[in-house]
């Protein structure tokens, strides 16, 4: 058994949707979450400074005594997984591959599309896993700038004319390319599930970034002999570069809880 917590990072509020995951399918862990909410959305901005983001991130989670890392940020491990798995003796897992594997399983006529920020898309690293898994899948990637800012602006419910217009715009030519399964590429994506689900159709599966990393993680655990007691309930810490009102109030919805009055406001330039 290790006690030791587990740190999750992302660049706001979706890597709660892998928090939620984690403690649906690891229910006795620790987890100290940071979302880089002063800086939100990596997305757009260059390799160079998403990996100085992302070694910031680790620093400040290894001021902890952690048994791994959890990368719940499409753009961070498109860009720099591999750079920070060789700077760091910690294991640390991201979301890409396990994302793959799930989505060549559960496609039957592999064609599969995916959605993410522009650099992940950029990168490459999602059609790269993919191809390498299987040579013969067809994949279709597709940026989707907005839906970051309007996920943590609370714009993802059913009814709301602007992210539905926006999901559409960017959805309806991987509907016409006939995929029957789309990778949700970043973990804010989960929170768009219905809105996504409406205009793909039940014909097209979604798998999500999030969920896939957290089975992932387990594995990892139970391989390498790190997972908690079984029979207790763990516990989560969260810590922001920002406002931690803001996060609180979209974070209640994203993990269906109330976390009124527990999030952390931390210096990141510190480290």
């Amino acid at each position: 058994m290790d006690m030791r917590p587990i740190g999750v990072f992302d660049s706001g509020l979706g890597g709660l949707t892998a928090v939620r995951s984690l403690r649906q399918i690891l229910p006795e862990e620790n987890l100290i979450y940071f979302g880089d909410t002063a800086r939100v959305p990596y997305g757009g901005r260059s390799r160079e400074t998403i990996l100085k983001y992302a070694r910031q991130d680790v620093r400040f989670l290894k001021s902890f005594d952690l048994k791994a890392i959890l990368i719940a940020c499409g753009t961070v491990t498109t860009t720099s997984l591999d750079t920070l798995q060789k700077e760091n003796t910690l294991p640390i897992v991201g979301v890409v591959e396990p994302t793959c594997r799930r989505a060549l399983l559960v496609t039957k006529n592999k064609k599969v599309g995916i959605i993410a920020t522009l650099a992940s898309i950029r990168s490459g690293a999602y059609e790269a896993v993919l191809r390498r898994l299987d040579w013969s899948v067809e994949v279709i990637g597709k940026p989707c700038p907005l839906f970051v800012p309007l996920v943590e602006n609370g714009r993802f419910r059913r009814g709301d004319v602007v992210i539905e217009t926006v999901a559409r715009e960017y959805l309806e030519p991987l509907k016409a390319a006939g995929i029957d399964t789309l990778i949700l590429g970043c973990t804010h994506y989960p929170l768009l599930t219905d809105i996504i689900a409406d205009i793909m159709g039940p014909e097209v599966t979604l798998v999500s970034a999030g969920e896939e990393s957290a089975f992932e993680l387990k594995r990892l655990l139970k391989a390498n002999g790190l997972r908690a007691e079984e029979t207790r309930q763990g516990e989560a810490e969260f810590y922001v570069s920002d406002q931690p009102e803001d996060f609180e109030r979209i974070a209640s919805v994203f993990l269906q809880e109330d976390i009124r009055h527990v999030a952390r406001r931390i210096d990141i330039d510190r480290y």
